[in-house]
Formats: structure tokens, C-alpha cells, sequence
């Protein structure tokens, strides 16, 4: 679910950048009152990509948050199966780090 809300943020920030470029571009060419119509467009583009780029970044930074205090509780209340699962991993990645072509 994550993943799929990340994807779509990028999506809509590239859409809103895009946009952005599109406005910036036309009002060089612009003049007067037009041009800075234009600006003010882009730059409220611009402002709204960079809320969603914060709003993404609160959700992954609490997510992340949520991950380590699961992690935490689990290892806490199960110590040894902890241990077991990471000296495997540790073997494994020994293995194959150790591994002669």
C-alpha cells in the first residue's frame, strides 16, 4: 500500500512539475499581465507539488516509525527466535560473500 501511494505522489509531483515547466515556458514568451498570470500559476504549481513531496515524506517517516516500534516489540518478546533468524541471515550472506567463482 505504501508503494503504491509513493508511486502516486511521484506521478502527480512529475504531472505538477510538467505543468509547471509548460507555464514557465509560455510566459517567457508572455508579456504584461498575461506573464505573470503564467507565474503565479506555475509558482501555485510548484507549491502544491511540494506539499505532496512533504506529505509523502510525513507518511513514509511514519510508516518507518511504525516498521521499527513492530521490529522493537517483536525482538523484545521474542528474543531467541530473533537470534536464530539473524545468525542465519548473517550465515547466508556470509555464504554467498565467501562463495568462489
Amino acid at each position: 500500500m505504501l508503494e503504491s501511494n509513493i508511486k502516486a505522489v511521484n506521478k502527480d509531483i512529475k504531472v505538477l512539475l510538467k505543468d509547471a515547466q509548460a507555464l514557465f515556458s509560455a510566459a517567457a514568451t508572455l508579456s504584461g499581465e498575461k506573464a505573470d498570470e503564467a507565474r503565479a500559476r506555475g509558482m501555485k504549481l510548484l507549491d502544491a507539488a511540494m506539499v505532496a513531496a512533504q506529505d509523502a515524506q510525513a507518511s513514509a517517516l511514519a510508516t518507518g516509525k511504525e516498521m521499527v516500534n513492530s521490529t522493537d516489540a517483536y525482538v523484545k518478546e521474542n528474543p531467541w527466535s530473533s537470534i536464530g533468524v539473524a545468525a542465519t541471515a548473517g550465515l547466508l550472506v556470509g555464504l554467498l560473500c565467501c562463495r568462489k567463482s
